[in-house]
């Protein structure tokens, strides 16, 4: 014979009178359904309710020397620890402000004594089990939101991952090195920072703004894959023919992003933001940039700012077939090109951002070694001998 037994834990009541028959009273009608915990004022009814095993409900008297029932009931709802646990009144004071007193301080329930036995347990399991009932929906509520929360950080992750597979993917074809990707992100992040306050910017550059332009930087020269190892890999001027090809690596760029977003059947915000960027960060404050010769406000504000970004990374960098210049030299192109090449407030910005930007230069400089890696690549690509 199979003997089953089921263990059911019982809820804990909390008792708190001063009164010793009171006690013995309540205590000998709850022990038979529940575990019953018994205190004779206040300061000890709270030191149970705090401690690691606290009631699941509680049965409170008002009219106590020291510290009332009011003030327990209070101090237990303005605890987070204790709050959620159901206090029912259970007093002699029988007036109505009185009720409406200890409901408002958070009661679940208010009887009045002498107490009737079945109206007491009754009312007892009803609040165990509305408390039991709003526990779950909690811990279902908690559950959901951790989960929501670590569903949100693996798409983050996700995006930052595909973002950076398909930058180095382009880098791997280009005289730059990876650190150039990490270089330009933040130029255009303090960028962004500084002129956050500008009357001109405050608009666009919010904090999503600027996270998510962060977040599609590294795509700005995307389009580089889709440009020829002859034109890409030469060292020298382009002669101009071939430079009509290099210039449609910023169409090709926003073409692949777009083939991306459309594969998604919906618009993904740093998607966008990096079409933009990849497609108009050539262009020029004057009109003179390409592809389309936008000029002034008509150009995006993530691809104005990455154009500075891009230039003077461009500049002060190494390459496998250059040095790099200096940073007073790479400042003064950039000041030279104030409202012609770059939006004259962006400029003025960079000036008073020096400092920041060559700490980030220093930061992701190219060593010895990343450049050896390069030259190898770039030589294989090119059928060079090694």
């Amino acid at each position: 014979m199979e003997l089953e037994l089921n263990f059911v834990e019982k809820h804990t009541v909390l008792v708190v009178d001063d009164t010793p028959d009171n006690l013995s009273l309540m205590s000998g009608l709850l022990k038979d359904d529940y575990k019953v915990k018994v205190a004779n004022g206040g300061e000890k009814a709270l030191k149970i309710a705090q401690s690691d095993n606290p009631p699941d409900l509680i049965l409170l008297d008002i009219m106590m020397p020291g510290m009332d029932g009011y003030e327990v009931c209070q101090r237990l709802k303005g605890d987070p620890a204790t709050r959620d646990i159901p206090v029912i009144f259970l007093t002699a004071k029988v007036e109505v402000e009185d009720e409406k007193k200890g409901l408002e301080l958070g009661a679940v329930d208010y009887l009045t004594k002498p107490v009737s036995p079945p109206i007491v347990m009754a009312r007892v399991k009803n609040h165990l089990a509305l408390k039991a009932q709003q526990d779950f929906l909690r811990d279902k509520s908690d559950f959901l939101e951790t989960e929501v929360s670590r569903r949100t950080a693996e798409v983050m992750a996700i995006q930052d991952v595909t973002i950076l597979a398909m930058a180095s993917l382009a880098e791997t074809r280009d005289s730059d090195t990876g650190n150039h990707i990490r270089r330009t992100q933040f130029y255009v992040k303090v960028l962004a920072e500084k002129l956050k306050g500008h009357p001109r910017f405050s608009a666009t550059l919010t904090s999503s703004y600027i996270s998510m332009l962060f977040k599609s930087a590294p795509l700005h020269d995307i389009g580089k894959v889709g440009i020829p190892d002859r034109i890409l890999l030469k060292p020298g001027r382009f002669e101009p023919h071939e430079f009509e090809i290099m210039k449609t690596h910023t169409t090709l760029g926003r073409d692949a992003i777009k083939h991306a977003e459309d594969s998604l059947g919906m618009e993904v915000e740093f998607l966008s933001m990096a079409k933009e960027i990849a497609y108009g960060h050539q262009e020029k404050w004057d009109g003179s940039g390409y592809p389309e010769g936008l000029a002034g406000d008509d150009i995006p504000v993530s691809a104005r700012l990455m154009a500075v970004a891009d230039v003077y990374d461009a500049l002060i960098s190494r390459r496998v077939y250059k040095d790099g210049m200096s940073h007073d030299k790479a400042v003064s192109i950039i000041v030279e090109g104030r409202g012609t090449h770059f939006d004259p407030d962006m400029v003025d910005a960079f000036v008073d951002l020096q400092v920041e930007f060559k700490a980030v230069a220093a930061r992701y400089a190219d060593s010895d070694d990343d450049m050896a890696k390069k030259k190898e690549q770039l030589d294989r690509l090119s059928g060079a001998p090694q």
